[in-house]
């Protein structure tokens, strides 16, 4: 006849750590959660030399990874999501990691990814200057009508990069609002800091990046001619990566909403003064005609270059670019 043995409640050998690892190991991980069975061990033997010899670590660091499961503090929890086709687009920015040349001289800039929660679609712009509205619409509408339609929302990350100052975030959030209302499309913003609520299109970036070494390791080079082919090469295939999504794309089509016939406004407006023959414009100084002295100048702030306007008509001939390292990215414009 079979006997069922009954479950051991001893222990089989005593606790090498039984005098202390509830009056001295415990409270410092209570203190420091993130302290390593490692740590302890070495914590242990300066403490008390030759006591507690280096075949008990393993004990100790099982100790530590079952205190830490059982006891330790809760982790944050990431659920995963379940996006309906055509319901959410996320925008963010972020900085490449292959060092990309125009005509021999390094060209700084930032990329702008959008991409679909539901297909993964996505669509890269490029960006010249720092994280700013004018960045977010121009590379959200050219994403759009790349696409052919938008989804019922849009995600972006807080954009605490865009401004310094409490007015200056008013105006970026009403103005981030007003864009995708003309979409038709429900305005979201994650936490600051709060990074894996914009997760579909943060843990994209890693790809983008990937796909971009090694489409420039298949070109052979990462020198450009000009900005532009730069820009067609990024936003290729090889990049977007359409072919992996094209069936989801297709189901994700049919439920974008229709775009409206203009696009939204993809500038800051600005007006100043023409104190003398240059203005300066975030880091540049750029020259404008001596008549303009004393006058009032309308400043149309693009992300990559500024239009002005003195009344209805546009200053010709455009703005020369002069480098002006002492002015830092959140200056606007001012008299020079």
């Amino acid at each position: 006849m079979r006997v069922e043995k009954s479950q051991r409640q001893w222990r089989t050998r005593q606790d090498p750590f039984a005098l202390v690892w509830e009056t001295e190991l415990v409270p410092l991980l209570y203190r420091e959660p993130e302290l390593t069975g490692t740590t302890l061990w070495e914590y242990l033997d300066d403490r008390y030399p030759g006591q507690y010899p280096e075949k008990l670590l393993r004990s100790l660091q099982r100790r530590v990874k079952h205190w830490r499961a059982t006891q330790g503090p809760g982790k944050a929890v990431m659920f995963c999501q379940s996006v309906p086709a055509g319901h959410q687009g996320l925008s963010d920015f972020t900085r490449p990691r292959t060092a990309i040349t125009i005509a021999g001289k390094p060209f700084d800039h930032l990329l702008y990814q959008f991409r679909l929660a539901y297909s993964h679609w996505r669509a890269v712009h490029i960006i010249r200057g720092g994280e700013s509205y004018s960045a977010l619409a121009d590379g959200l509408q050219t994403a759009l009508h790349k696409l052919g339609g938008a989804p019922k929302e849009h995600r972006t990350d807080s954009l605490s990069a865009a401004y310094v100052n409490a007015n200056q975030k008013q105006e970026l959030t009403q103005a981030y609002e007003a864009l995708c209302q003309h979409y038709g499309m429900k305005p979201t913003v994650n936490n600051l800091g709060i990074s894996h609520e914009n997760g579909a299109i943060e843990n994209a970036h890693g790809s983008l990046k990937h796909r971009i070494e090694q489409a420039i390791k298949l070109r052979g080079s990462a020198d450009f001619d000009s900005v532009g082919p730069t820009a067609v090469f990024l936003s290729g295939s090889s990049i977007s990566s359409i072919a992996r999504c094209r069936g989801r794309l297709a189901e994700e089509q049919a439920h974008l909403q229709p775009l409206p016939r203009y696009r939204f406004m993809d500038f800051s407006e600005l007006t100043i003064k023409g104190t003398s023959s240059t203005i300066a414009v975030k880091r540049g100084l750029y020259s404008v005609p001596s008549g303009l002295i004393g006058e009032n100048i309308r400043v149309h702030l693009y992300h990559d270059r500024p239009e002005c306007f003195a009344g209805q008509t546009i200053v010709d001939p455009p703005f020369r670019t002069v480098n002006c390292k002492k002015f830092e990215d959140n200056d606007d414009v001012s008299g020079c």
